[in-house]
């Protein structure tokens, strides 16, 4: 009996280290399922690629940009954008000096790719198709050019090109360099033919990459010149031409004529006889002298001679300015006669010397 009970004590024993055993088996389980949580949780803590925060108010499309660099940026196009999106690179600018566009579908495909927008509602677009970009440039004018060649021709030929224009073959090129840089445009390399005065040059701006990429060159030759009296602004018909209206300036010779006014003081003062265009060089026939009396106006004729003065009224035949000969008729005696305009509704007249000493 007692056996037995050793026996089933045994048995119970076992038993128990049986169940013991399998119960732990789930707490063993159940301890490691923390330790993987936290893993996870450790996982989603850890640092992530950055993502851009796409702003949640309104954005508004600018329809125009003037820029300096040659990138454009989605805060250029975008207001209202700010932080690491504003400075994304958008699109390439265009060239020195130039103008272009870029479409707004374009544009919205771009933001949304990039994560600046989640869809297109995002930007308001006012209703224009296109944002116009012009690239900021520094342009170089036919005068500095034509000066920088002058100075080198004094400077390495010891040539006075003072009384020469500059002929370039093709025109005057277009030239933009970058807006900030304020250098004076020089010429590095020159070649010149004193008998046929044909040059050859390159010029550059200290500190140009652009010209650095493309550099300007330049074919042409020295033509003689003539100074010329030019309106500095349109002149209407009938408009008194005065000292602040025109400026003397140095035109080539060839085709010019000799009827070409040269000499400021004949024009000011003067009268447009027609519309003249700022520019042109005046020719003699474009100015008159003021008229200030007119044909079939009603005038004093006043007529002198040693020791007597008659005056008396009478119709002009003729218009003219001050000191110009006009003849005149008295209408009483229907006589006519020739006489100076000496002031507003005044004409003079002088007897014959031959007719003077008959009277004596």
């Amino acid at each position: 009996m007692i056996r037995l009970t050793l026996t089933g004590l045994l048995l119970a024993a076992a038993a128990f280290d049986a169940g013991t055993a399998l119960a732990q088996q789930p707490r063993a389980r159940s301890g490691t399922a923390p330790v993987a949580i936290a893993s996870a949780a450790a996982t989603q803590a850890a640092p992530a690629p950055a993502v851009a925060v796409v702003p949640t108010h309104r954005l508004v499309l600018r329809p125009e940009l003037n820029l300096v660099r040659d990138l454009v940026t989605y805060g250029d196009l975008i207001s209202g954008l700010s932080g690491d999106l504003a400075g994304m690179a958008a699109f390439r600018a265009p060239a020195l000096g130039e103008t272009g566009t870029i479409q707004v579908g374009r544009i919205v495909e771009a933001a949304r790719a990039a994560g600046v927008i989640r869809d297109a509602a995002e930007l308001e677009s006012q209703g224009f198709a296109q944002v116009v970009v012009t690239r900021t440039a520094r342009r170089i004018g036919a005068n500095e050019i034509e000066a920088a060649v002058k100075a080198g021709l004094q400077e390495r030929f010891g040539v006075d090109a003072r009384m020469f224009a500059l002929a370039i073959d093709g025109g005057v090129p277009p030239v933009a360099i970058e807006p900030e840089l304020t250098g004076e445009i020089a010429v590095s390399d020159l070649s010149f033919d004193a008998r046929s005065r044909r040059l050859q040059a390159r010029l550059t701006v200290p500190g140009s990459a652009a010209m650095r990429l493309k550099p300007l060159r330049i074919l042409g030759q020295l033509v003689e010149t003539v100074e010329v009296v030019v309106p500095k602004r349109a002149i209407a018909r009938g408009e008194t031409l005065g000292r602040d209206d025109v400026i003397v300036e140095r035109r080539p010779r060839d085709g010019q004529g000799s009827e070409l006014i040269g000499d400021s003081r004949a024009a000011i003062d003067k009268v447009a006889r027609r519309a003249l265009l700022a520019g042109v060089p005046l020719r003699t026939g474009d100015v008159q002298r003021e008229e200030i009396v007119a044909k079939g106006e009603l005038v004093t004729i006043v007529y002198e001679g040693p020791g007597l003065l008659i005056t008396m009224r009478g119709r002009t035949n003729d218009s003219g300015a001050m000191g110009d000969v006009v003849s005149v008729t008295n209408p009483q005696s229907k006589r006519t006669l020739q006489g100076t305009i000496t002031g507003p509704g005044r004409v003079s007249v002088k007897p014959a010397i031959g007719r003077i000493a008959s009277a004596q």
